[in-house]
């Protein structure tokens, strides 16, 4: 029999064919829901050698130890949190993501995401098709000259902060320590750069070092004029806290494209005007996905000529 690969989620039927013609020597198992995971791993786990998941889904030590012929776990995209990597490692299983491949698109949707809040761009679509004008309404701020602060200063980062200089943006972020690479401003602390920010972005990883960095405190310090928009991890944002600071005016808006409810929309914010959802798609582009796909294919294919993986974990 074929050994497995194992795909936890969601690919097109094209990717599907893709990684079987690149590696038809692997029984592909695609099973992106994950009420039908326990029963893949249970039909097939002795054979499983590769595992294709996400960040969100992840694999844990637990499902690691029910693959004993486990060899490699990928993530899709550049987030891990949900991969037990030091169980991985301790069993001699390699980790790799995808690394640079949806840089670009995550960075252009934190874009989107600012001017929609800021300028309040869904709401006065549908205002204007109520047949609202502008002379009834209050004036939208520009993004032009603002301050933007950036929660995390990776790649990702870094291309929303590129971006931002063609706003003439003057920009600061947090890390965990500063980069010398990079010329902006270090603060040392979440609140201090989210008190000196009209726009804080969260694009850091989740897990639960992270776990509600953005809380009630900070986004007391962010202000009522300040916005918030998240394109890394729902979990960095205490939602909650979020709802309540909009409701009492304490910031003025949000851009989200990432929830703790996920894939459930967060209820807590369905009824408020001032707050721009989408649903995870940041780093979801034809160009983007394909590239993740690619980066799989080149980092197995690594694998199973014994080269080093083109992004480890």
């Amino acid at each position: 029999m074929k050994p497995v690969l194992l795909a936890l989620n969601f690919l097109s039927p094209e990717h599907r064919a893709q990684l079987a013609q690149a590696f038809p020597t692997l029984e592909l198992v695609y099973e992106p829901d994950a009420a039908q995971c326990a029963a893949a791993i249970a039909t097939h786990g002795a054979r499983v050698q590769v595992v294709l998941t996400i960040g969100s889904t992840g694999l844990s030590a637990a499902q690691m130890q029910a693959l004993p012929a486990l060899q490699l776990v990928c993530a899709l995209g550049v987030g891990y949190e949900n991969i037990d990597v030091a169980h991985a490692r301790a069993h001699g299983i390699q980790v790799g993501n995808g690394a640079g491949t949806n840089d670009e698109s995550v960075a252009d949707h934190a874009m989107g995401l600012m001017l929609a809040s800021l300028r309040g761009i869904v709401r006065l679509d549908r205002l204007t098709r109520d047949g609202v004008w502008r002379t009834a309404l209050p004036m939208p701020p520009q993004l032009s000259h603002k301050r933007l602060g950036i929660l995390g200063m990776g790649t990702i980062g870094q291309r929303i902060a590129q971006r931002a200089q063609g706003f003439e943006m003057e920009i600061g972020y947090h890390n965990r320590s500063p980069r010398s690479d990079v010329a902006h401003r270090y603060f040392d602390g979440v609140r201090a750069l989210a008190a000196w920010s009209d726009v804080l972005v969260v694009a850091i990883p989740g897990g639960a070092e992270t776990r509600h960095l953005v809380n009630a405190e900070v986004l007391e310090a962010l202000g009522p004029n300040g916005h918030l928009v998240n394109i890394a991890r729902g979990s960095v944002v205490d939602t909650a806290a979020l709802a309540e600071a909009i409701r009492a005016g304490r910031i003025a808006g949000a851009g989200l494209d990432v929830y703790e409810s996920e894939p459930l929309p967060p209820a807590e914010l369905l009824d408020l005007d001032k707050v721009v959802l989408t649903p995870h798609v940041a780093g979801w582009s034809p160009e983007a996905v394909q590239a993740a796909v690619d980066r799989f294919i080149a980092n197995l294919r690594c694998h199973l000529e014994g080269r080093p993986l083109v992004s480890p974990v």
